[in-house]
């Protein structure tokens, strides 16, 4: 594999790697809070409020031991320090895509009509009732707190949002693969954790001068699905269930009268004027969210920026700004961008606006990664 032009003299180039190498996850859990989590009795409404009180995505469900299989088979446990006594069982990680999934779905199929949808009692059922409606909740993942920064990268360049950490934790493996991990508490690690620490890594600035649309790199997906100005939120949240994905751009709807505002389009070459995240229903009220599913989704971002609620989750005002690079921006300001703007893709538009494609965190850090290794390995 050739390596990406710009790598470093081979001398320095020895030092820089081998100092990144030496880093280990436990490095990037320092500052890090105590694990968020809710049990697995929580209701979804609960679950909500637990979301946007701690200004996350994602949190995972603990149960008592011993009566419940977790997500992917994993044995992920709490014990007591002291005694080593299991307390909990994490089952599963519940997201907000889960939450959209279940609110779209009935006992048929999809929601047709929102007047239908019994939104209180939706809110209403158990936590653990959920854990398993999208992808990335039917698996849980732990690593190491000795796990050196570059295999982090690996698993988390492999489309995996967040592991937990176990401190002071031990593993085994009973009957043959099933690993059991316990420990007296846990840190979650997500994907911009790790892209916030290689951000300050002085030995990565050769690749983070180069261009995303860097043939080599390969850090753009120019396959772009959306949803039109026009279409409702529901009919947007109906989308982004089937296709398993956590936002989705909004473009200007085509003058074609026979433009289905109910499915995906494609988005390419057509103009970005906001972003739907799964993230942008944390912050609406459980109380009004039933009759705004009805608003065309620009229409629901605009009343949804509007409240105190909205504020205090840190939510983006994704109609008003959209985060977007150039085919020609170096992906060191993209990084910088998903960093301090907190968002977890960045639309890739040409000089009038028109999507391009998408550089998601999973991109970034896949890329980082290869050039990493192929450099070091000249």
């Amino acid at each position: 594999m050739q390596a990406v032009p710009g790598s470093l003299n081979k001398p320095q180039q020895h030092r820089h790697h081998q100092m990144l190498k030496d880093k280990q996850v436990k490095d990037l859990i320092i500052d890090k809070r105590r694990l968020v989590e809710v049990p697995y009795t929580a209701t979804l409404s609960d679950t909500i409020k637990t979301l946007m009180a701690n200004k996350v995505v994602a949190v995972p469900v603990a149960a008592p031991p011993g009566h419940w299989i977790g997500a992917g088979g994993s044995m992920i446990l709490e014990s007591d320090k002291q005694t080593g006594a299991v307390r909990k069982h994490y089952i599963g990680m519940v997201t907000m895509l889960d939450i959209l999934a279940h609110i779209a779905r009935n006992g048929n199929g999809d929601v047709d009509d929102v007047d239908d949808l019994d939104l209180n009692k939706k809110m209403m059922v158990p936590v653990s009732s959920i854990i398993g409606h999208c992808l990335e909740s039917l698996s849980l993942w732990t690593l190491s707190p000795t796990t050196c920064v570059v295999d982090c990268m690996e698993v988390f360049s492999k489309g995996i949002h967040r592991a937990m950490v176990p401190i002071d934790g031990r593993s085994e493996n009973v009957a043959g693969v099933e690993l059991t991990e316990s420990a007296s508490c846990y840190r979650m690690l997500t994907q911009m954790d790790l892209l916030r620490f290689l951000d300050d890594q002085q030995e990565l600035k050769a690749i983070m001068s180069h261009k995303v649309a860097d043939k080599q790199l390969q850090a753009i997906t120019d396959t772009v699905f959306g949803v039109t100005d026009k279409a409702k939120v529901i009919d947007v949240i109906k989308c982004m269930r089937m296709a398993a994905l956590n936002a989705v751009p909004i473009v200007e709807s085509a003058n074609d009268i026979t433009e289905d505002h109910t499915q995906l389009v494609n988005g390419k070459k057509r103009k970005i004027v906001g972003t739907f995240s799964a993230t942008d229903l944390r912050g609406c009220p459980v109380s009004q969210m039933q009759p705004l599913l009805k608003l065309e989704v620009l229409d629901f971002l605009k009343k949804l920026s509007g409240s105190p609620l909205h504020e205090h989750t840190g939510l983006r005002s994704s109609w008003r700004e959209q985060v977007t690079c150039y085919p020609e921006s170096s992906l060191g300001e993209v990084v910088e961008k998903v960093v301090s703007d907190h968002v977890h893709r960045v639309w890739v538009v040409d000089e009038q606006g028109l999507l391009e494609g998408v550089v998601s965190l999973t991109d970034m850090i896949r890329v980082i990664r290869l050039w990493y290794l192929t450099d070091f390995l000249q």
